[in-house]
């Protein structure tokens, strides 16, 4: 009997995954460093994040892109001795070159290649805004309290104290009348805070309709040229296709009126500049409280100064009430701000590389009058 042979073709294999393919995929930036402390790989996001070529980067020392006393390098020693992986977060790296970045770092050891270690950075912008964000909205909550509080415990009695001041104006010597004048002066004092912080009580929703937010930015301009912001070049680089902003036009007007007030009081009496911006961005799409929908902000407002910066100690708690870098200044300003945009849906954000910037992120007016929303 014929014996038969039947021979079967080999099946054929995907291709292999090109791993340089996999890692350029990834958001965040993954290096690799040798024992010298050589770089001797990086994906595409490690090109974006030190600003140049993976053939700039791969051979040089990483000491060559961050200061010798950046936390990357003791994390990097730390994995090489322990020869585990090593997790820091909220860890602040930065450069002349790169700015100011704030991440998340994953390191760990190759093990089949002693000395090397492979590095992964991600960015925290998006969580640290949303961050911000809900601290701002809790400082705008407290300040709300404290001035309701304020209006019905102080102004009342406030005014009880003046009238009396003023009947005993009358019968005193005149040699003593400028201590009942100091008392009219301060309860005066004090009612105009009390006054100002009511502004915080209107919890009512904003009158919001189609707002165009280039007429806003010129009216605060108009303002600012012909009053505090005289000795100050304003330079202005508006999208013209935006859309409307959905919000209440006065309330915006007191917000970058507000903004651009910091910005001329920062700014050097000879030489000052402030840029009002406007542009289109993808924004960040933020979970609405109760529903599943999320609005996107993708209108975004700047107002960028060329003045001396906030204080370092001052910039974790710019929103916070109470707190301000002027001599005689009052610290509710920028909490009143930080509330009108919360009031609206927004978000505002502070930078300070090598200007000052503040941003105001918006929803857009709809052809149904409502913000953006997308079902999750």
């Amino acid at each position: 009997m014929e014996k038969i042979v039947v021979a079967f073709e080999p099946k054929a294999h995907p291709a292999e995954v090109d791993m340089q393919e996999v890692l350029n995929a990834l958001a965040m930036a993954v290096l690799v460093v040798d024992a010298e402390g050589v770089l001797v790989h990086v994906n595409s996001a490690s090109e974006q994040f030190f600003k140049a070529s993976a053939s700039h980067l791969k051979g040089h020392p990483l000491s060559d892109l961050l200061p010798a006393d950046s936390p990357l390098f003791a994390l990097i020693d730390q994995v090489r001795k322990d020869g585990n992986v090593v997790f820091e977060y909220g860890v602040a790296l930065r450069t002349p070159r790169i700015g100011e970045h704030f991440v998340n770092i994953q390191a760990a050891p190759l093990a089949e290649m002693p000395g090397r270690v492979v590095v992964a950075l991600q960015e925290r912008s998006i969580a640290d805004k949303i961050d911000r964000q809900l601290t701002h909205r809790g400082a705008a909550r407290s300040v709300t309290a404290m001035a309701a509080m304020l209006a019905h415990e102080v102004k009342n009695p406030l005014s009880g104290i003046r009238g009396g001041a003023q009947l005993l104006e009358a019968s005193v010597s005149p040699q003593d009348r400028h201590l009942t004048r100091m008392i009219c002066d301060e309860v005066d004092r004090i009612c105009a805070l009390v006054d100002r912080m009511e502004a915080f009580s209107d919890t009512g929703p904003p009158r919001r309709q189609a707002v165009n937010i280039h007429q806003v930015l010129d009216r605060v301009r108009q303002v600012a040229e012909n009053g505090f912001g005289r000795h100050v070049r304003f330079v202005t680089d508006y999208d013209p296709s935006l859309p409307s902003v959905l919000g209440d036009r006065d309330q915006l007007v007191q917000v970058f009126l507000n903004l651009v007030k910091n910005a001329a009081e920062a700014v050097p009496d000879k030489g000052g500049e402030i840029v009002l911006a406007s542009a289109y961005r993808q924004g960040v799409r933020f979970a609405v409280p109760g529903s599943g929908a999320r609005v996107h902000l993708p209108l975004m407002v700047s107002v960028e100064d060329n003045g001396e910066g906030v204080p370092d100690e001052l910039k974790g708690h710019l929103f916070d009430p109470f707190v301000t870098s002027k001599p005689k200044g009052k610290g509710l300003g920028l909490a009143l701000v930080a509330k009108i945009i919360g009031d609206h849906g927004g978000v505002i954000e502070f930078d300070h590389r090598r200007r000052t910037v503040f941003r105001v992120m918006l929803p857009i007016h709809t052809q149904a009058g409502h913000t953006q929303a997308e079902s999750q």
